[in-house]
């Protein structure tokens, strides 16, 4: 299997830290995350919604991804979506999924994540330069992320810093997030990408 075909299949899916937030709820909110194939996109196209499992239909974090394979190198790109609120909800819901056009779509500058291979997953940091911007309340602040994920298991780390002190704002000071997988959406995968992929 190509390793972008590999990568795509094993973020499509439902992720729940249930066990995480039940174990240890002063340190860890309990959230999901949903990455679903956008079929008549480009190839590698995912709609991500990251939501509190208690308000699942007001994520905090919506986002276009875009798998790509650059010369032998695994990037993700992070796109915004204009109009945002009005998406709320939709990686549960094909028929409004199938709605959302490029145009809607704002390419995120200093937010692509370089991803490798590491046994049978994978391995993504955002790219360097301190570039990818995110506002959380009424603070500027630059994002440090990474993320793992292999199988059904999945750990992810989100920190700001200020672009002026690099001190950090925002972000868990426990560790990463540790997701399991409840959900595969892997077999919605188009069989054009396949051939894209191929």
């Amino acid at each position: 299997m190509a390793p972008v075909l590999d990568l795509c299949r094993q973020l499509c899916g439902l992720f729940c830290n249930q066990q995480q937030a039940f174990d240890n709820p002063p340190l860890y909110a309990h959230i999901q995350v949903r990455m679903r194939p956008l079929a008549h996109l480009a190839p590698g196209s995912l709609l991500l919604e990251q939501a509190y499992t208690i308000a699942p239909d007001q994520p905090y974090r919506l986002r276009v991804l875009q798998i790509v394979d650059e010369n032998g190198q695994l990037r993700i790109r992070n796109q915004a979506v204009s109009d945002e609120a009005s998406w709320f909800g939709a990686s549960a819901d094909l028929k409004r999924m199938a709605t959302l056009t490029t145009d809607a779509l704002h390419a995120l500058e200093g937010c692509t994540y370089d991803v490798n291979p590491r046994g049978s997953g994978f391995v993504g940091t955002i790219e360097q330069g301190c570039r990818c911007r995110v506002e959380r309340k009424g603070r500027q602040s630059y994002l440090v992320s990474h993320f793992e994920i292999d199988g059904d298991r999945m750990e992810t780390l989100d920190r700001g810093h200020d672009p002026e002190t690099h001190e950090l704002v925002w972000g868990s000071l426990a560790g990463p997030f540790e997701f399991q997988r409840t959900a595969s959406y892997a077999d919605e995968i188009p069989g054009s990408w396949l051939s894209h992929w191929a």
